[in-house]
């Protein structure tokens, strides 16, 4: 052990929790205020221990992405900070992680964008509060696994802590696909697993699954990237139209559903306003602020014909 390098363990652990990520986005988000050699020699001396590997990312200029061996998450997950964390599936073969790396990366990216967001406004959003695919069940072997629970606690407007689940969509399933999530989580946001059998004199009051993690249900960020402005667009739209089903509406009644593009949150940052609510494609606010749905349009109402009354019966009184 005196010849491990502990000051590669924060490099590590991102690059466990995060699934992989290049060597700058590792670097941005552990060590930003130290020269970036600093963290290709600590990747390197955690390669050389069998902790960690890499690839060389197709069509990114030949851009290396760091990946844990199963070595490196034995060890990570024995500590504290990563306990009761759910260890990734790993991927034994480079042909099969070079199929995930663009969507991971993308994944890593805005993460890395919050993060940093984050330490420019003066708030609090570390690295592991990044949290990439966390099991939510559904009962029946279903679940929900978002691409990342996003934890966010504010120092202004009053302060405050803040879930959101985001799902980063780079255009590789299509818009009813995309949009069928939103059912998902409305499913998510009522389900409550079967009580346990007691005694008739004993109530057991069931509640929600997801309230056992959230004090209130995580808030829920679309990101689209991947192609241009018409496909962004015509994705929106498969948001807002599912947004009209019935079955959502307790979940959109209490819970912010918000879309953007990668581009805008690259260029003006995740707390911009440059997130659109599903229900109002039109409005444009930051994904902390408080969003309340439209009212719903009142329906025209038809009156009833007059009845028609027999003549046998006389005249009807007033």
């Amino acid at each position: 052990m005196l010849d491990v390098d502990t000051g590669g363990a924060d490099r590590l652990a991102v690059v466990v929790q995060y699934r992989m990520a290049t060597t700058e986005q590792v670097h941005l988000l552990v060590a930003p205020g130290v020269r970036i050699e600093q963290t290709r020699r600590r990747l390197a001396k955690l390669r050389a221990e069998g902790l960690v590997d890499r690839l060389t990312a197709p069509r990114a200029g030949r851009t290396r992405v760091w990946f844990a061996t199963r070595y490196g998450v034995e060890v990570a997950s024995e500590w504290p900070e990563l306990r009761e964390w759910r260890p990734p599936r790993l991927v034994s073969e480079r042909t099969a992680a070079r199929l995930r790396v663009g969507h991971t990366l993308t994944v890593t990216e805005t993460g890395l964008a919050f993060v940093q967001d984050a330490r420019q406004r003066g708030e609090v959003c570390r690295p592991m509060d990044w949290i990439p695919e966390v099991y939510h069940p559904l009962g029946n072997g279903e679940a929900v696994i978002p691409d990342a629970p996003l934890y966010y606690r504010r120092s202004q407007g009053g302060g405050g802590l803040l879930w959101a689940f985001v799902e980063v969509d780079r255009a590789t399933m299509g818009p009813e696909r995309l949009a069928a999530k939103l059912t998902v989580y409305a499913r998510l946001h009522r389900y409550a697993p079967a009580p346990v059998a007691r005694p008739r004199t004993q109530q057991t009051v069931v509640k929600e699954s997801w309230r056992r993690r959230y004090r209130l249900f995580p808030r829920l960020l679309f990101v689209l990237g991947g192609t241009g402005l018409a496909s962004i667009s015509t994705r929106m739209n498969a948001l807002s139209a599912v947004s009209e089903f019935s079955d959502l509406s307790g979940l959109l009644a209490t819970t912010p559903v918000l879309v953007t593009s990668m581009t805008e949150i690259l260029r003006d940052g995740p707390s911009a306003p440059v997130w659109q609510p599903v229900q109002d494609l039109s409005q444009r606010l930051s994904w902390m602020g408080a969003y309340r749905p439209p009212a719903p349009s009142p329906q025209p109402t038809i009156p009833e014909p007059a009845p028609s009354w027999p003549t046998s019966w006389g005249t009807p009184c007033n």
